[in-house]
């Protein structure tokens, strides 16, 4: 997990120098404070409820259109009581990487990969995630439909909504 962090935390600061070389032109950084909830989907809706999440994300301006995201954030998921069996209550670190392409003034699709670190008793450990989406932004408020799957010992997977203000 702190591999993650810190690889994270490096690839901001890469992103952070290159953007403060390019503020005289056009503000092509942005970071700013997101929340969303997740619903479960498959199996992973047998074993808990719907959950919700943390974060801290962060886009640069590439070239027309595109651009590249990341995020860090904290999600939890309330385990179920199923048949006199309890599940754990899943605490989860998704470390995000992507890309950002703009349709039309204000509506977008993103496609983003990376880790998951599962933490507590449920699945505790890393694995990988893969979340699709398509949201709008306007001026720094950004709205985001997505599918997100975790994939660790089986695929953990939910529909969320996130929304977040970028500066």
């Amino acid at each position: 997990m702190k591999r993650n962090i810190l690889a994270f935390i490096a690839v901001m600061l890469t992103v952070c120098i290159g953007a403060q070389q390019s503020q005289a032109q056009l503000k092509r950084f942005s970071i700013g404070p997101y929340v969303e909830a997740g619903f479960p989907t498959g199996d992973f809706s047998n074993s808990h409820k719907p959950g919700f999440g943390v974060g801290l994300g962060a886009d640069v301006k590439l070239v027309a259109g595109l651009t590249a995201v990341g995020s860090v954030g904290f999600m939890y998921f309330k385990g179920k009581t199923d048949n006199n069996i309890n599940y754990a209550s899943a605490k989860v670190i998704p470390v995000r990487l992507g890309l950002r392409y703009t349709l039309v003034s204000i509506l977008y699709v993103k496609a983003e990969g990376g880790t998951v670190n599962f933490t507590g008793d449920y699945n505790n450990g890393t694995g990988a995630l893969f979340a699709p989406g398509i949201g709008i932004r306007l001026l720094g408020l950004d709205v985001e439909g997505k599918y997100e799957a975790w994939f660790k010992d089986g695929t953990h997977g939910f529909w969320g909504l996130k929304a977040g203000y970028n500066f």
